[in-house]
């Protein structure tokens, strides 16, 4: 939010459909999922660190290994409770287009329609899934989503930021050597999440947008 210098009526326009839909009751035929990804740099100690005693942290040294990257995808349902997470090794378009099919196939085969809230990324559009399948699968899984985009420069807008958030203070901002050790410690800290059923309680209103924004509204 810091780097707003003016709100213009289409940043407007895409802020309060974000918000409209946040503030709508839960329904889970038509859930609203926040959708991000998250890039992970693969490390590896150097040396062994010491491990953390009572009283005591963990003493590592600073050198390490670089062992490339890795993406996260994450789909939070802020008022289902659920996240679904996956990690690849890259965020391609093909990437993108089969983690929103799996999405809806495994997780939400019975919904009338999934709302997806998205930046702007060149990977987060129709494009994607006539790119990657064939055209009768492309409009069978896009009849079933419907985009809703923040505004440039708003990602703030879009809750997958703050499950994010939580993923990394809790298990993925620190040293992970490879993908496969990255693939178990995302599958745990989702399952228990899922479990503790965690939501996101979203408080900012298009009313309260108006009051702290409206200095940088422009017609």
């Amino acid at each position: 939010m810091w780097c707003i210098q003016e709100i213009t009526p289409e940043y407007r326009e895409r802020m309060y459909d974000i918000l409209d839909l946040y503030q709508e009751e839960y329904n889970h035929k038509r859930p609203v999922i926040g959708l991000d990804e998250k890039p992970k740099q693969l490390i590896e100690d150097k040396r062994n660190p010491i491990p953390m005693k009572k009283g005591i942290s963990l003493k590592q040294d600073y050198e390490y290994i670089r062992r490339g990257t890795a993406n996260i995808f994450m789909a939070i349902e802020p008022k289902g409770g659920k996240r679904i997470t996956q990690v690849t090794a890259r965020r391609t378009k093909k990437d993108f287009a089969i983690f929103v099919r799996d999405l809806l196939d495994e997780k939400y085969q019975n919904v009338e329609i999934l709302r997806l809230v998205l930046d702007n990324l060149n990977t987060h559009n129709e494009s994607s899934f006539y790119e990657t399948f064939n055209e009768d699968e492309a409009k069978r899984i896009l009849q079933k989503i419907e985009f809703h985009y923040t505004p440039k420069h708003a990602s703030w807008l879009n809750v997958a930021e703050i499950e994010i958030g939580v993923m990394d203070t809790e298990c993925t901002e620190r040293r992970i050597k490879d993908k496969e050790m990255l693939i178990t410690e995302v599958n745990a800290w989702t399952k228990r999440r899922n479990e503790q059923k965690k939501k996101i309680y979203w408080t900012f209103t298009k009313q309260k947008a108006d009051k702290k924004l409206a200095k940088h509204y422009v017609s």
